[in-house]
């Protein structure tokens, strides 16, 4: 397993589920957990002495303290995503994860930016993996031609 991807709940599965499918896409070895920074605190740092995953990517809504908690614990990269919540619409999320003290990072993605935390992920593995360096070049050729096939069909419907 190269990535872990915890939850502070089971109700942010729904949010997590794109970056699952991108680790999948790319081949990524992967697990997903519910361990909360607040109510298993002890749990999720027995879980993280042992966990062997290279990068850490770590969802919460709320205080969003998951992320931080991951990130003090070890010296892996740790991508946080910020849960939508029904209060701020992520934004108490998005500035917990961004609000860290200095001398611990967390990377942090956009409010519900699921595959782009999997995305994240694939490129901080893909750094000493040619193999999945190679697969980013062809998603990022594949971005670019899908772009640039919209905007020739605009160009055509425009011209009409």
């Amino acid at each position: 397993m190269k990535v872990a991807v915890l939850m502070g709940s089971d109700s942010d599965l729904e949010t997590v589920q794109g970056t699952l499918d991108v680790l999948k896409e790319f081949g990524v070895p992967c697990e997903a957990r519910v361990l909360s920074a607040h109510r298993t605190p002890r749990e999720l740092r027995a879980y993280l002495e042992k966990c062997p995953a290279q990068v850490f990517v770590a969802a919460a809504g709320g205080a969003a303290h998951l992320a931080g908690v991951i990130a003090a614990e070890t010296i892996r990269p740790v991508i946080a995503l910020p849960v939508q919540g029904k209060s701020l619409n992520g934004l108490d999320s998005l500035l917990s994860m961004v609000q860290m003290p200095p001398g611990v990072p967390v990377a942090c993605v956009g409010v519900g930016a699921s595959r782009n935390a999997g995305l994240l992920a694939v490129q901080i593995l893909a750094l000493s993996d040619p193999s999945l360096s190679a697969a980013l070049e062809k998603f990022k050729q594949a971005q670019a031609e899908g772009v640039i096939r919209k905007d020739s069909a605009l160009q055509q419907k425009l011209k009409k």
